[in-house]
């Protein structure tokens, strides 16, 4: 026997990882479409669906998570028959294969669910479900509109219940095919035709339940462009609660049946009877209230002293008035007072500035400040005089010529004109000018002698 290799011995969790990697490894089981039966189907609160496919020969666990199940066109329920695209994977903790659903839809009628969805995006993209267009209804309508199959339990049902709710209205029935080649364009005419009638308030377009194939009509495009273009609101009230149409989404307001469609349309008169009773009690009493509290104020006003001794009131009143009398009185005095000082003291400043004033100030001014002027001017005047004299007698003193009149002289080069103060400043020939007290000698050296006591 040989010897066990542990090299070669898996955990379980291993081998599971392993098969769930073969399988998301084969392209056939990457992207694969499986058709059956649905049951133990369980949608979860976290929005995950469980359930498990099945045919005549087998069956296979499946799981749908929310982010692909958000859009599917329709419910999955137990025992419907699908069409499913996915892959196949191992849940490894349980070591089971299971189908994981990324995109299903009802078996045998795949083509019209691809024709609706893509019909969907086309209007949902032109802007006819806009929530901004839809119209409100109207609160009490004279006349109700219901387009539907004369003959199916919708009509009754829409019937009894208006009458049950609002017998005073009146309806208006107009019978078309519902289902069928020609039901689209019947259910085209009998909108167009209400609307150039413009009798109805508001209108009920709809039919009972039915499978894809019977409520097509109301998926057809030329419907949901006459529901867009329609004058009245419509409300549309076809299939279940669970079936959607597109002339649901493009209609004002979508009813889940046509019995609430019904009571959409009306009000219950019931209930209107009942709310006016209420308000009129509401009014009864408010008025009771109203009376009441104005009896009662009314009895406290009677009760008042101003109304039961009003004389004393009044001479009251006459008291402050006189004495607000007399403190007017004062008052207007005492403003006169002030008015008539504010006056005085403007116009004394305006002949302060009064212009002729101003000029004969100013002339004084000036004739002042000219005699000022002129004192002072010959005070100064005497003065500087005076100075001038007296600096006169200390020049005269000074002056060469006051010594010259004593028998002096000064001499100067003929020349240069330059005074003349040693003997060699001169030569012998030079002539020169002697100027004395009362004029000028020209000479000219004839001789120099030096005197003997030069230098000492």
């Amino acid at each position: 026997m040989k010897s066990l290799d542990q090299q070669h011995v898996l955990s379980i969790k291993d081998l599971n990882r392993y098969i769930r990697m073969k399988m998301e490894s084969d392209t056939r089981l990457s992207d694969v479409w499986i058709r059956g039966e649905i049951s133990n189907f369980t949608h979860h609160s976290s929005g995950h669906m469980y359930f498990t496919l099945k045919d005549e020969g087998s069956r296979i666990r499946a799981i749908m998570f929310s982010a692909h199940n958000q859009r599917l066109p329709f419910i999955p329920k137990e025992g419907s028959r699908v069409i499913a695209r996915g892959n196949v994977s191992v849940y490894e903790r349980d070591g089971q294969y299971q189908f994981y659903a990324v995109h299903m839809q009802p078996d045998g009628i795949g083509s019209l669910y691809l024709a609706y969805e893509q019909l969907k995006k086309k209007l949902e993209e032109e802007g006819f479900f806009a929530t901004e267009r839809k119209r409100p209804l109207p609160l009490f309508p004279r006349t109700v509109g219901v387009i539907t199959s004369p003959t199916g339990a919708a009509v009754r049902d829409i019937m009894i219940t208006i009458k049950r709710r609002f017998p005073q209205v009146r309806v208006i029935l107009y019978p078309v095919l519902v289902q069928g080649k020609g039901a689209a364009p019947s259910i085209v005419k009998a909108i167009r035709s209400m609307n150039e009638m413009a009798e109805a308030d508001v209108l009920i377009v709809g039919r009972g339940g039915g499978s894809l194939e019977e409520l097509w009509a109301f998926n057809e495009e030329i419907v949901a462009r006459a529901v867009y273009q329609s004058d009245i609101p419509i409300i549309s009230a076809v299939g279940h609660e669970t079936d959607f149409t597109i002339a649901d989404f493009v209609a004002d307001l979508r009813a889940a049946t046509p019995t609430a469609a019904a009571e959409l349309a009306v009000p219950s008169a019931a209930e209107v009877k009942s709310r006016l009773m209420q308000r009129e009690r509401q009014l009864h009493q408010g008025l009771q209230q109203t009376l009441r509290r104005s009896k009662e104020r009314l009895s406290s006003l009677q009760r008042s002293p101003v109304l039961v001794y009003p004389r004393r009131y009044m001479l009251q009143h006459a008291e402050r008035l006189d004495m607000l009398k007399i403190r007017l009185q004062g008052s207007v005095r005492s403003h006169i007072s002030r008015t008539r000082q504010k006056q005085l003291s403007l116009k004394q400043g305006l002949i302060r500035l009064n212009p002729q004033v101003q000029f004969e100030l100013a002339t004084r001014r000036h004739d002042g400040a000219h005699r000022q002027l002129t004192a002072a001017m010959q005070s100064l005047m005497r003065e500087k005089l005076q100075h001038l004299q007296s600096e006169m007698r200390h020049l005269d003193a000074l002056s060469p010529l006051k010594v010259m009149s004593r028998g002096y002289s000064l001499v100067y080069d003929e020349k240069d004109n330059k005074l003349i103060k040693s003997l060699s400043d001169v030569q012998l020939g030079d002539l020169v000018n002697v100027k004395v007290s009362d004029g000028r000698l020209q000479c000219q050296v004839w001789g120099m002698k030096e005197d003997d006591n030069h230098g000492e």
